[in-house]
């Protein structure tokens, strides 16, 4: 053993001979337990290095296995996530089930499914917006047809719901700020709700993203709703389906995508383009932002009286990480 003066040691294979040196550190080793910085954080990189190394060599040894084995192989073993992990929830939505059906049937967006309305939003803010949230309203209008953009001039969203529903708007969108920046989105459904109010993060506009295509047309794009399984899920999927036109317009090649992962809403708005026969590409548009759901409110919005059907308290929710309820 080669001593160095800071602990742990380099053993050569073989017994000495003059082979790769490889790092062997005891059965008890803790790299916390080494004084000096630098030479622990040294002695940490070596430690993964030589992790990596026992994992890279594991993982060929189980190939070499399976491929000498053939068909009688075993199955490959599924990885453990926190999402296959999931607590089951005993409202998660079975398309076959009669009572979801009679609800979708007879629920608040059920005139839109039908086709029996067309989607007509008004996007405004809160008092005095600053000039990143006009942007990103701007923006958010060229994603959503038929979308226009107001500005709030200190009226009150109690006063502004009747001129929306005398107006034949199907939906409200609000955009608030904190310190300059887009930090909330109530969602209220016209004329009878459900209010939705989700916290806003991660906001980046156009000029923001890398490698962005041109600006977006005006055609319908698609919609993708992944993941929303629950009945509370099920409830804002739906909400937000109810934004955009029923056909879709393919010449445009534009999809808007809502994905749900751990409660967290990421929407992106991308073109994809045919590079060939067989392959591929897509180019994000913008804007792109994340979501996460605080409240659903039965009705429009009415912060003292409303009903609420579903209220996000972190305390008494959040035990879990592997507990989700969209």
């Amino acid at each position: 053993m080669a001593g160095d003066g800071g602990g742990g040691g380099v053993v050569a294979e073989d017994g000495g001979s003059s082979g790769p040196a490889r790092v062997l550190f005891p059965p008890t080793f803790s790299v916390s337990e080494i004084k000096n910085k630098q030479r622990r954080h040294f002695m940490f990189l070596r430690w993964k290095q030589q992790q990596r190394k026992e994992k890279l060599a594991a993982k060929k040894k189980r190939r070499k296995e399976r491929e000498a084995l053939g068909d009688k192989a075993p199955p490959k073993a599924i990885p453990k996530t926190i999402e296959n992990q999931r607590v089951y929830d005993e409202t998660t939505v079975d398309p076959n089930d009669e009572e979801v059906a009679f609800d979708e049937a007879t629920d608040e967006f059920a005139p839109y499914f039908n086709r029996q309305t067309v989607p007509k939003i008004l996007i405004t803010t809160s008092d005095r917006p600053r000039g990143r949230t006009v942007r990103f309203c701007e923006q958010l209008s060229s994603v959503i047809p038929n979308s226009h953009v107001y500005y709030r001039r200190g009226l009150a969203l109690k006063r502004i719901i009747p001129q929306c529903i005398a107006r034949d708007f199907t939906d409200l969108i609000v955009i608030n700020e904190d310190r300059k920046i887009p930090n909330g989105l109530v969602l209220s459904h016209l004329p009878d709700g459900p209010t939705a109010h989700f916290r806003m993060s991660s906001v980046r506009l156009r000029k923001e993203i890398k490698r962005k295509g041109k600006e977006p047309t005006e055609h319908v794009p698609e919609v993708i709703l992944n993941n929303f399984t629950t009945r509370l899920g099920h409830s804002i999927g739906r909400m937000f389906a109810s934004l955009f036109p029923h056909d879709p317009q393919f010449i445009g090649r534009q999809v808007a995508t809502f994905h749900n992962q751990r409660d967290y809403i990421f929407f992106r708005f991308h073109r994809y383009i045919f590079k060939s026969e067989k392959k591929v590409g897509i180019q994000e548009l913008g804007p792109r932002f994340t979501l996460k759901l605080r409240s659903l409110q039965k009705g429009t919005f009415d912060s003292k009286f409303g009903e609420y059907e579903w209220i996000h308290k972190r305390r008494e929710m959040d035990t879990s990480r592997r507990k989700f309820h969209l």
